[in-house]
């Protein structure tokens, strides 16, 4: 056996030295690890939950392509005392699940020793396979570390996510980037140290900004860009802004070095059709497309805008940006460009108005002064009617002229106020006229006196209750 074991040494050894840059770059440990300072960084709970190996809770790692979750969690595989497991989800079932999961009350039966599991793109397993987890989640069985590029709150069931704790990593900042670059040019055992590489500052930067805070696809471009160039004659290998270009397959664009190029871009982006310019809403949206952004983001930006920003004065807003990122799916690009484009400036065009917001208004008052019974005619009476005379009382609107009928729909103390005023723009005037008289007919009719008109939340109280929704990033149209 010990020739064979021999043979798998040396080609494990082969393997790991033929690996691609970022695999062979990949940090070994906390020391090593590069960003996310907000929840890796000195002092943090991660960070010393990690380094005294008392990751007792499970934990859920969100962020984007090449952010850091697999580098994270294949440090605490090195870190930890405990079995460490790993499952992909793209790949694995409910059947490897259950092996690992035998194997670790096995373990922890035996040896009192507990077991880890890293689950890359957890949110790839329907709801059945996550629903296998919970109970050995529930009973120490297992730790998960999950790990996903989408939203948890809405891609992994609600029984998980309150069972961990969610941590957010972002795009790596420029200077993080960077860093990791220059590192792979200097180690020589991983990286290029051992070779003469000249790589002139203007490529390194288009490298850092194109790169879009992913380490994983600044190394795949560095490593293209060196692999793909002769060396002079004396040894050295010149990296030049064209090579650099070629390497990630995209030319640069002039982009303000001192800022958040996505989130700028997006916001001036959004900004301009809110403001009613589609030439300057077009100038954006070539930049980001030219830039390399995802459409599918944009497109998401406008189906919120839509509602947001355009609402009742042209209900047909929302209809156009959801069709559009339905088209999209069905077309990918280049054509797909046209819907995208349709959307943009049909959004551009529509009057405005910002009127969804009153729904704040309400969730506010609900905060500040709590939940108030449903009214007795409101209240399904397939089960109560007889004996408690629940929905006894209420009229039907459809047994009266104009399928109206003047009778209260919120609590008795609250009857009288009024969270949605429609604006003077476009269909939404057409409805402003419709609703006062039909709030005048009730005001009579229940002898409202008074009534309270609840003022518009400024935008820090609106964005705190969209965190209260799972939304955890402040709108980049802000």
């Amino acid at each position: 056996m010990q020739p064979l074991d021999l043979f798998d040494h040396a080609m494990s050894e082969r393997l790991s030295n033929e690996a691609p840059l970022a695999a062979r770059m990949r940090p070994r440990s906390l020391t090593e690890f590069v960003g996310q300072d907000p929840i890796i960084g000195a002092g943090r709970l991660l960070r010393r939950a990690i380094e005294a190996d008392r990751l007792f809770s499970s934990i859920i790692l969100w962020g984007p392509p090449g952010s850091g979750k697999t580098t994270l969690a294949m440090i605490i595989a090195n870190t930890t005392r405990l079995q460490f497991e790993t499952l992909s989800a793209v790949l694995a079932g409910k059947a490897e699940l259950r092996q690992v999961i035998a194997q670790a009350q096995e373990r922890r039966k035996l040896n009192q020793l507990r077991t880890i599991l890293f689950v890359d793109e957890v949110h790839r397993w329907n709801k059945a396979q996550q629903d296998a987890l919970l109970p050995h989640v529930e009973q120490g069985t297992i730790t998960l570390i999950g790990a996903t590029t989408e939203n948890p709150y809405f891609e992994v069931i609600g029984a998980l996510v309150s069972r961990s704790r969610i941590f957010q990593l972002r795009p790596l900042l420029d200077q993080d980037v960077e860093r990791i670059l220059q590192a792979a040019l200097g180690d020589s055992q991983r990286g290029y140290g051992t070779r003469p590489i000249q790589l002139e500052p203007d490529a390194l930067a288009h490298l850092v900004r194109v790169a879009g805070g992913d380490a994983r696809n600044a190394l795949n471009a560095l490593e293209l860009a060196v692999e793909s160039s002769q060396p002079d004659a004396d040894g050295s290998t010149q990296i030049s802004l064209q090579v650099a270009q070629e390497s990630i397959q995209r030319r640069a664009v002039l982009y303000d070095k001192d800022g958040d190029v996505h989130y700028d871009t997006i916001s001036a982006f959004i900004k301009s059709v809110r403001g009613s310019d589609p030439d300057a809403a077009l100038y954006w949206l070539a930049k980001m497309l030219y830039a390399g952004e995802d459409p599918r983001f944009i497109l998401r930006r406008l189906l919120i805008l839509a509602s947001e920003d355009i609402g009742l004065a042209d209900p047909i807003g929302l209809l156009v940006a959801s069709a559009a990122m339905q088209s999209f799916e069905f077309v990918g690009l280049p054509e797909g460009v046209y819907p995208l484009v349709e959307a943009t400036l049909y959004l551009a065009n529509a009057p405005k108005s910002n009127t969804a917001g009153a729904y704040f208004k309400a969730y506010q008052l609900i905060e500040q002064e709590g939940v108030v019974e449903v009214p007795d005619h409101l209240k399904d009476p397939n089960r109560d009617s007889v004996a408690l005379g629940h929905g006894a009382d209420y009229s039907y609107p459809h047994d009266h002229p104009g399928h109206f009928v003047e009778q209260g729909y919120l609590p008795q103390s609250l009857l009288g106020t009024y969270f949605y005023r429609p604006s003077d723009q476009g269909y939404e005037a057409e409805v402003a006229g419709r609703l006062e008289r039909w709030r005048l007919a009730q005001r009579k009719a229940l002898a409202i006196e008074q009534t309270r008109d609840l003022p518009d939340l400024e935008q820090p109280a609106i964005e705190a209750i969209k965190r209260q929704h799972g939304r955890t990033r402040v709108s980049e149209s802000s």
